[in-house]
């Protein structure tokens, strides 16, 4: 059975006070992750581009291997 229940923020603030620690806890949980979920889509949204080709990044990922190579063996 499922219920819809309009709460103003301050009467969900009141319920969420009246729960035990370990609910608290359990809540606090599972809001960080779905914040850390939103933060990481809106991350990866901000770094894609129609800019670059996969063969561009793999020549630059070359490159900078080749010089770190290059640069082990020198020395």
């Amino acid at each position: 059975m499922e219920a819809n229940i309009k709460l103003s923020f301050p009467q969900l603030l009141e319920l969420v006070k009246k729960l035990p620690g370990e609910q608290k806890l359990k809540l606090s949980k599972e809001l960080e992750k779905d914040s850390i979920q939103s933060k990481l889509t809106e991350l990866l949204a901000s770094f894609r581009t129609d800019d670059l080709t996969m063969e561009e990044i793999t020549g630059e990922v070359e490159k900078v291997r080749q010089q770190k190579y290059d640069q082990r063996t020198s020395n």
